[in-house]
């Protein structure tokens, strides 16, 4: 797998924990910890986060060179968790150790890292959170509906801070957590900066999740996973409501391999706004650039953006649906009454994207009573062996090149409009 040069590994690592560092530092091994990978260390791990945590201005707590075995443990307010680079945080493969948790209104399992209505927390030091997966992927095979939450075969996610703010997770690796590997869920002023995530071939293994959060920075990451490489939330399915929209995102300068591409949906019953994307790189993803819902979890989306886009090897560019998880309907389809749940998309940007060898260049395919409005492509060039297709939607071109293999490049439905080349 390719290494980017931009994932910068932290220097001297305990030594910034000890004299850099705020407040007091808790070396787990000074509460028990053995770092042998064999003996479960998580009293110990959650011993010296208590401690840190109830010295006046927090602390760090410092995890250095060993293999850490833990279940879950629970992060607290001005705690810095810091995992030298030769050390991993590694999630235990006993299933017992992950106690029933409630998550979103649904039944599931407590992460292996967590956080509930805590603050000012920083995840750094170069090494690796490791949640070994693949007894739980290993759970699910076979199982209906997996991927989603409250199922009766739940499945731990990786880092979760809910209702958390002030949030800085940089120069490390996460990788292989049972579930979705990061999600900040109705949290604030989070930043994921300088990492890896990693879980290829493995399922519903999204990357990160934001969920009905706000101001969100991903910037300099790279995933390669077995499901989104960016999931934007804010609902769930038939959301009776009331759901916070995501709003206030960017993501910048990040690579994605293997996964499902970045998207926004499905499940945005609260709606998302202010979303901006520049400078991406697509190498052999799913998808590119993905916005999905449904009648039964759509809302507001709008103020997105795409911007400096790279795509090689992706199987669909371009993929903006109202009729997920399908890409489009057969035909027509009779308008239905717009509820809380309609999708809305418009105001969205695409701009200087560039897109080769890919399956197809894409479908942009809105509902018949709520169609996909105010959508600009500018200096949009997209190669596939199949074109873009057009529905439901009311589009301006400038400067659109889209070359397929066999068929037209761009077909447009009798019930769209799109205006400019």
């Amino acid at each position: 797998m390719r290494v980017l040069a931009f994932f910068v590994l932290a220097v001297s690592s305990s030594a910034w924990a000890i004299s850099g560092g705020p407040g007091k530092t808790c070396d787990v091994r000074v509460y028990g910890a053995t770092g042998n990978g064999h003996t479960k260390d998580t009293a110990s791990i959650q011993k010296a986060i208590d401690v840190c945590a109830e010295n006046k201005g927090g602390g760090v707590v410092l995890l250095k060179s060993g293999t850490f075995l833990s279940g879950p443990i629970s992060l607290k307010t001005n705690v810095t968790l810091f995992i030298d680079k030769d050390a991993t945080l590694l999630g235990s493969p006993d299933r017992e150790d992950y106690a029933k948790w409630k998550f979103a209104g649904k039944d599931t399992v407590q992460p292996l890292v967590g956080s509930v209505n805590q603050e000012n927390i920083t995840i750094t030091g170069g090494g690796v959170i490791d949640g070994q997966g693949k007894v739980w992927w290993d759970y699910v095979k076979g199982v209906k509906d997996a991927g989603v939450l409250g199922t009766d075969h739940p499945r731990p996610m990786g880092l979760v801070f809910d209702h958390s703010k002030h949030i800085h997770v940089e120069n490390i690796t996460v990788q292989n957590a049972g579930f979705w590997q990061i999600v900040p869920y109705y949290a604030d002023d989070v930043t994921f900066r300088n990492m890896k995530i990693l879980a290829p071939h493995s399922p519903n293994t999204d990357a990160i999740d934001p969920f009905s959060s706000s101001n969100i920075v991903i910037d300099h990451v790279f995933s390669s996973i077995g499901d989104d490489n960016i999931a934007i939330k804010s609902g769930a399915i038939n959301s009776p409501g009331p759901d916070a929209p995501s709003t206030n995102i960017t993501i910048t300068d990040c690579t994605f391999e293997e996964g499902h591409g970045l998207s926004i949906g499905s499940e945005i019953a609260g709606g998302v706004q202010h979303v901006h994307a520049e400078r991406i790189h697509f190498k052999g993803t799913d998808q590119g650039i993905r916005i999905k819902a449904n009648r039964d979890r759509g809302n507001d989306v709008s103020d997105i953006s795409f911007k400096d886009i790279e795509m090689v090897d992706v199987k669909t560019a371009i993929l903006i649906t109202e009729y997920y998880p399908n890409k489009a309907p057969e035909g027509e389809v009779d308008a239905a009454e717009i509820t809380r749940l309609t999708p809305k998309f418009h105001g969205i940007t695409i701009e200087n994207v560039h897109a080769v060898n890919s399956g197809s260049a894409g479908q942009i395919v809105g509902l018949p009573e709520s169609p996909v409005t105010d959508l600009v492509l500018k200096n949009v060039h997209l190669e596939g062996a199949t074109g873009l297709k057009i529905a439901y939607a009311k589009l301006k071109f400038d400067d659109v090149t889209v070359k397929a293999e066999t068929g037209e490049g761009i077909t447009v439905a009798k019930t769209a409009t799109v205006t400019g080349k």
